[in-house]
């Protein structure tokens, strides 16, 4: 058993992400596009901003261009705000 739990924490190690990136994210309706500049992220979205609809597809779209998964990337703050903070595990 203690050889089994070892390997597990060992396993979880390699996979953890290695870097933790930090954006400021300004978010434009009824467009679509996805850019970055320094550490401002500029993205338009078809979603309405209706019960969180508008920030999945921010995060989607931000996991998709960081080509991760959208479990590692966070909303820290403005969730009802076209001006937000997200940080990417990557």
């Amino acid at each position: 058993m203690g050889f089994r739990a070892i390997s597990l924490i060992n396993f979880k190690q390699n996979i953890l992400p290695k870097k933790l990136l930090i954006y400021k994210v300004h978010v434009e309706f009824s467009k679509e596009f996805l850019e970055i500049k320094k550490e401002q992220i500029n993205i338009g979205i078809k979603s309405k901003p209706i019960k969180g609809e508008a920030n999945k597809e921010i995060i989607k779209k931000i996991a998709k261009h960081f080509k991760t998964s959208t479990n590692l990337v966070q909303i820290k703050s403005g969730h009802k705000s076209s001006e937000k903070i997200i940080e990417i595990l990557h």
